[in-house]
């Protein structure tokens, strides 16, 4: 039966008990994390969020032995007991395993039940098992230390970004909808009937009227909601660290956070991290990468060869070549005895990234070539081929036909698959990188419309102005992304300051003025009032943590996520909600199969 703590105040937590304590008595609390029951002496391991520390019952103390007989695993407990060295051997895996507590007082605050997986690491027990009882997952000593660290991660950005003159203000969670980018989750108003708020995508409106209203340097640690698909390093609610900065360009954006990632790494992870980053334009970046989130810690580049095919006899690469796409390839050092049956695997890869196939062609160790494609080539082609790909016997010779869009997805895929396959990545590398001057407007299929690449307050760079009225594939942003380890864990732009600039960017998107004030005329109107020019950042707290621990996965460092279809398998969240509810909220629903 569980008893009340009578008057007992806790002393120490786990592996505050050290040596130094030694002939001291002490008051500890926490979880029976194992119970060793060996005769005369009953062992215990007190587990709390700091660690364990053995506690020993001795049956000479006849109540208080016979009370730990009952004892069992999740059970929580409060013993009161003096320091001593342990009897037997210390265990070095321990930080309290050269100590022990000898316990006269035992009080067992609650029972448990056995539970349904053991709490330990590596138990091997399925995630889904996992998330339905988080609250025993989180008793697990690698996720209580992600999240102790989480929590100073978060500390000490405060404590840097305070110190660089940012105040920290909230911004609204309720706001009004607008178009462009991730879908909104909307939330009804019962006052307002047929009224909706959104969940915030970001306080990227907010902290631009800040700027307006002279705060001159904001951030916040916000909850930002988008309604899209998961994927290991994304969910429907997430943290940003959000910032803004009035009277600035890109540099000083820059500058401010290289040192807070460099005085951020060095504080929790005692790693260097040269500054400055590395940059690299986006068309850089797709060129040699396929990706505008490169992964820099390995090389096997993408090389455009499109020049020396564009002439051959293999239609494949001609035909793309005349429909306006290109050819490249990557050059898969040492693998040219790869099996065929391999390669097939990545053709099948390639193709569920877009393409309609994979050409390949192996250099062999005395330098002849077998290939998918040689029989269509001269003699010379296929060596002029080889040598633009700088090959080398012994090595593999992939490549990608099509427009730029797709080959650059499927070579920079192929890239990444290949570079964990081949095991080429340096997993202890932070390598971080600016990626800048991205296109200011992205062609939407779906929309038949140019769309913007980042938001319709980006600002474009100056020297592309003239073509928001001409040609708006060419013009570039003054945005930027940062970059860890081929992840973009944060990214922010210049915003547009100027009336005029600003309406021929609503009018490039095909804003009319009326749309443009119906979706943000507050905006638009607090800008008649005198704006700064200014520019801001936000990162993805949850990804740069994930990134920053080593871990796969951005559940390993969030207390309760959810899973790929948005839902909560602890809470069951979403689920129905009575009809009153909806009846106030003049709200009916209809069943998927209704929906044309």
């Amino acid at each position: 039966m569980a008893e009340s703590m009578q008057g007992l105040h806790r002393s120490h937590r786990c592996t505050e008990v050290s040596n130094k304590n030694i002939g001291e008595t002490v008051t500890v609390m926490g979880w029976v994390q194992k119970r060793r029951n060996l005769g005369s002496l009953i062992f215990i391991d007190l587990r709390d969020r700091t660690g364990l520390l053995q506690l020993v019952f001795d049956e000479n103390d006849g109540e208080v032995f016979e009370k730990a007989k009952g004892i069992r695993n999740e059970f929580v407990i409060a013993a009161v007991g003096k320091v001593r060295k342990r009897d037997g051997a210390v265990n070095d895996s321990m930080k309290t395993g050269d100590i022990e507590v000898a316990v006269d007082t035992l009080r067992i605050l609650s029972e448990s039940e056995t539970p349904p997986f053991p709490i330990e690491e590596d138990s091997n027990t399925r995630e889904e098992l996992r998330l339905k009882y988080r609250y025993l997952d989180l008793r697990k000593p690698h996720l209580q230390k992600n999240l102790k660290l989480r929590s100073d991660i978060t500390t000490f950005i405060r404590k840097f970004m305070s110190e660089e003159g940012f105040l920290e203000i909230e911004t609204p969670t309720l706001c009004k909808s607008t178009p462009e980018g991730a879908r909104d989750y909307l939330v009804p108003s019962r006052v307002h009937p047929g009224s909706f708020y959104a969940l915030p995508q970001s306080p990227q409106l907010y902290k631009q009227l800040l700027m307006c209203s002279g705060y001159d340097r904001y951030f916040q640690i916000a909850k930002c909601y988008r309604d899209e698909d998961l994927r290991a390093d994304r969910q429907p609610e997430f943290t940003q660290v959000d910032m803004e900065l009035s009277f600035v360009d890109i540099e000083d954006v820059i500058d401010v956070n290289e040192r807070l990632m460099q005085a951020l790494f060095k504080e929790i992870l005692n790693v260097d991290v040269p500054i400055p980053f590395p940059r690299m334009t986006w068309q850089e970046a797709m060129d040699r990468y396929g990706s505008d989130k490169p992964d820099t810690r390995f090389g096997m580049e993408l090389v455009d060869v499109t020049e020396t095919v564009k002439n051959c006899g293999f239609g494949v690469f001609t035909g793309a070549i005349e429909n306006g796409g290109t050819v490249r390839g990557i050059n898969v050092k040492g693998q040219g005895a790869m099996s065929r049956k391999k390669i097939d695997k990545l053709v099948e890869s390639a193709k569920g990234n877009g393409a309609k196939g994979l050409a390949y062609l192996c250099i062999q160790e005395d330098g002849t070539y077998k290939s998918s494609f040689a029989k269509f080539m001269t003699e010379e082609e296929l060596d002029n081929l080889v040598k633009d790909m700088h090959g080398e016997p012994g090595d593999l010779l992939l490549f990608a036909a099509d427009r730029n869009k797709i080959v650059w997805n499927v070579l920079g895929a192929l890239r990444l698959e290949l570079g964990e396959q081949l095991e080429l990545i340096d997993k202890s590398q932070f390598n971080f990188l600016w990626v800048v001057e991205f296109p200011q407007f992205e062609w939407s299929d779906e929309q038949e419309r140019f769309i913007a690449m980042h938001h319709p307050f980006t600002m474009p760079m100056e020297e592309d102005l003239d073509y928001l009225e001409t040609d708006l594939g060419k013009v570039r942003a003054k945005a930027y992304d940062i970059v860890l380890n081929g992840s973009e864990i944060g990214g922010g732009s210049v915003r547009i300051h100027q009336a005029d600039i600003q309406e021929k960017m609503f009018k490039a998107l095909g804003f009319s003025n009326e749309a443009a004030q119906e979706q943000f005329g507050f905006l638009l109107n607090a800008f008649k009032y005198g704006v700064p020019p200014h520019a801001g950042l936000a990162y993805g707290l949850d990804r740069l943590i994930m990134h920053m621990l080593g871990e796969d996965n951005i559940r390993e460092v969030i207390a309760f996520p959810k899973v790929k279809d948005a839902s909560c398998l602890m809470t069951e969240a979403p689920g129905p909600v009575d009809a009153k509810q909806l009846e106030e909220l003049c709200i009916a629903t209809v069943r998927p199969e209704n929906l044309v």
